[in-house]
């Protein structure tokens, strides 16, 4: 452990503003959100596959390209969950008296950087390498990601802000590392049986 970072201290007062603006917020919105903040990573991968799917297309070269994706995102994980076991900071929702939208996850499960958006953020970077489209689709999902993880009360600001810089740093270098892998090696899986995969 390098530090047991107290979050309260660096933007407390603005996550209690949020948090206070979502329970006087709809419950339909409350709702939605939550929905999202759950389950949206799902459509992160639903964004992948049809960035393969359509990537396809354009060659094995660009189907490899889009393959690296997922494998991005998993280092971009990786990273973020060995930052949070060294700075381990506990959750706002334990270290402030208010009531969340989420059940406050357990003790031990930190808050810094936030691995939803990392992993949403890392998405939309790796994403972009692929189809501008699909990219700026997936950024908007990472946004909205990020402010949910605040609006449900289990993150600081400056947690998703990290996990943001983390996912997206990590994702980039990865994918222009694997980008340079040799140019021949796409042509020639595409010569066995993973074909299937790569060409359409």
């Amino acid at each position: 452990m390098i530090l047991a970072l107290s979050g309260g201290s660096i933007d407390g007062a603005l996550y209690r503003q949020v948090v206070d603006l979502a329970h006087r917020s709809p419950a339909a919105l409350d709702t939605v959100v939550t929905a999202w903040s759950d389950y949206g990573l799902a459509v992160f991968a639903v964004l992948m596959v049809i960035g393969w799917w359509r990537a396809r297309r354009g060659g094995a070269r660009a189907a490899m390209t889009a393959l690296t994706v997922p494998v991005a995102v998993l280092v971009a994980f990786a990273a973020d969950a060995g930052i949070k076991t060294l700075v381990q900071e506990g959750r706002p929702c334990h270290g402030l008296p208010f009531r969340t939208l989420e059940v406050c996850p357990g003790a031990g499960d930190w808050s810094f950087p936030s691995n939803h958006t990392a992993i949403a953020v890392a998405a939309t970077v790796a994403l972009f390498f692929v189809s501008r489209r699909l990219g700026a689709v997936a950024a908007l999902c990472a946004v909205a990601m990020a402010v949910s993880r605040v609006w449900i009360g289990v993150h600081y600001p400056h947690d998703v802000l990290a996990g943001a810089v983390v996912g997206g740093l990590v994702a980039f270098l990865v994918m222009s590392v694997l980008r340079d892998r040799p140019r021949d090696l796409a042509d020639r899986l595409a010569a066995t049986r993973l074909r299937p995969l790569l060409v359409s």
